[in-house]
């Protein structure tokens, strides 16, 4: 049985200033059965041409399953990032935009260590390497500029996730405070329940934008490790913005097809504007 696309058309018929955005753990490369990348492939470029992000940020894809990627959605679609290892090594925290629709002007890279700009760095306690990617850009539509930044902080260690969410705000509080912010990740830690989801909110800088949507689709947990879906379960996956951003619709998206999911992770989605 094909289960149904969690946004219904909301996302795919807009057609006015309102900016489709998802973050997307993509649950690395693997041979290994089940859920390989070859049985997940399908799934996963059914539901993104269904749902045709303007903005997508994802985590943990190698660069071979990015090309991969970038092949099934096609040539109105590029990418900026580069592996956490250096160049194509390791996973990445790779930001997809509609060409149509978004024009990159600027971008960079950093580590979340105290050595921000030595690639691979990590001096926090987190034994993997995590850093995040962020890029300007031009509405092609509307003529604004907005910020978006895609970020994978740690599975294990709180220290550094602590310490990663005041860098990440600390970056962002240096960009050109007139333009918008779009932040997308994994954030390994549940909204609501753990000091790093404050420190990402940063007094008021931005907003949780499932918490703030005009409506909202049922909540599941964004983790699911192929297992079972949990409603009401905890979301570690978030796209938080800057509070003069209108959400209009929050979805986790479900989407599976002949019990294959795309990944052990649920995209999540909102519609944004300003």
């Amino acid at each position: 049985m094909v289960a149904a696309y969690g946004s219904g058309t909301a996302y795919a018929a807009d057609g006015g200033r309102a900016l489709r955005v998802m973050t997307f753990n993509l649950r690395y490369a693997s041979d290994s059965r089940p859920n390989s990348w070859a049985e997940r492939r399908p799934v996963m470029r059914s539901l993104l041409r269904h749902e045709a992000p303007h903005l997508l940020g994802t985590q943990e894809g190698l660069y071979g399953q990015l090309r991969d990627i970038a092949a099934d959605l096609g040539s109105t679609y590029d990418w900026v990032g580069t592996g956490r290892g250096g160049g194509s090594k390791d996973e990445f925290a790779a930001v997809f935009y509609d060409v149509r629709r978004l024009a990159p002007v600027e971008y960079d890279h950093f580590w979340l260590s105290d050595t921000p700009y030595l690639i691979a760095s990590a001096t926090w306690g987190n034994t993997v390497i995590r850093m995040a990617t962020w890029v300007r850009f031009r509405d092609l539509r509307t003529g604004g500029e907005f910020y978006a930044l895609n970020t994978h902080l740690d599975h294990l260690n709180q220290y550094s996730r602590e310490r990663s969410a005041a860098l990440i705000t600390q970056r962002l509080g240096g960009l050109d405070a007139a333009l918008p912010r779009i932040v997308t990740g994994d954030f390994n830690v549940a909204a609501h329940k753990n000091p790093v989801y404050e420190a990402m909110l940063n007094g008021g800088a931005l907003v949780d934008s499932w918490d703030a949507a005009d409506e909202r689709s049922t909540q599941y947990a964004t983790f699911h490790g192929y297992r079972p879906l949990v409603r009401d379960g905890d979301r570690i996956d978030w796209i938080l913005t800057s509070p003069g951003v209108r959400t209009r619709r929050a979805t986790i998206n479900a989407y599976s097809a002949h019990g294959q999911f795309p990944s052990d992770h649920l995209p999540v989605q909102a519609l944004v504007e300003w």
